[in-house]
């Protein structure tokens, strides 16, 4: 009796222990994302890339560095209403919003791991923007206003970590996989799209954006990997959803 005991529960404890197909693929994902951003910043430090920096952003001004993005005037405005959905204020209001939603559920812990995931990537940007403190581009007019310096840019990495966390709080409730698929998809092309009107904007380097799409994705997938953690030691599934 006592060994079957002790069986079941060094079972338990396995199961607890070990990764799922769905972590292991999240966890790869992180630790690359992650490891592209350490090598992006010491690029950018040592001032490797700047040429191509300089090239990338001047091919969204086809008339040369004094003239204006391509495109017609809608198209601008369409671009600077796309950055502010990177922005804290849209950022902050939505994940406001989606978490009193998930306490009139009752997901308290669903409320704590997004709003732990969003103040803590937050953070990390802000402190990230200090340690490098790069400048911005001056070789092309801005299209909107920046108070932070340049590297990396926080409307792609804080977008990246917020609207993927809230995909995944989301996911965490829906069985269908084609839903979380598209949840997720929309999440990522979201980030795509708000990182990619900063440099239309001219108010970030090609670089700034893409080490703030890596380290969001990175950030949100340890955030990811420690919800599902969480659950399974504490119990907690009803509360944080099943991250599988």
């Amino acid at each position: 009796m006592s060994d079957s005991i002790a069986s079941s529960g060094l079972g338990h404890s396995s199961n607890q222990s070990a990764m799922s197909a769905a972590e292991k693929r999240v966890a790869v994902l992180t630790v690359l994302c992650l490891f592209g951003f350490a090598v992006l910043a010491v690029l950018v430090m040592l001032g490797k890339g700047d040429d191509i920096d300089r090239h990338l952003l001047l091919e969204f001004r086809p008339g040369g560095a004094d003239g204006p993005p391509f495109g017609p005037e809608w198209f601008r405005e369409a671009a600077a209403e796309f950055t502010a959905l990177g922005g804290y204020t849209i950022l902050s209001t939505v994940v406001v919003l989606v978490s009193v939603t998930l306490l009139t559920f009752r997901k308290r812990a669903a409320v704590l791991f997004l709003l732990a995931s969003v103040v803590t990537g937050s953070a990390v940007s802000t402190v990230a923007k200090l340690l490098f403190n790069r400048s911005r581009p001056e070789i092309v007019d801005h299209l909107a206003v920046t108070f932070t310096s340049s590297f990396p840019s926080g409307h792609a990495m804080v977008s990246a970590f917020t609207w993927l966390t809230l995909a995944a709080v989301a996911v965490r409730f829906v069985e269908n996989e084609a839903t979380r698929v598209v949840l997720v998809g929309s999440a990522v092309i979201l980030s795509l799209l708000i990182g990619t009107s900063r440099v239309y904007l001219g108010v970030h380097w090609p670089s700034d954006v893409l080490a703030g799409w890596l380290f969001g994705g990175g950030w949100a997938g340890i955030c990811w990997l420690t919800a599902n953690r969480i659950a399974r030691s504490t119990h907690r599934k009803q509360e944080l959803g099943e991250g599988q």
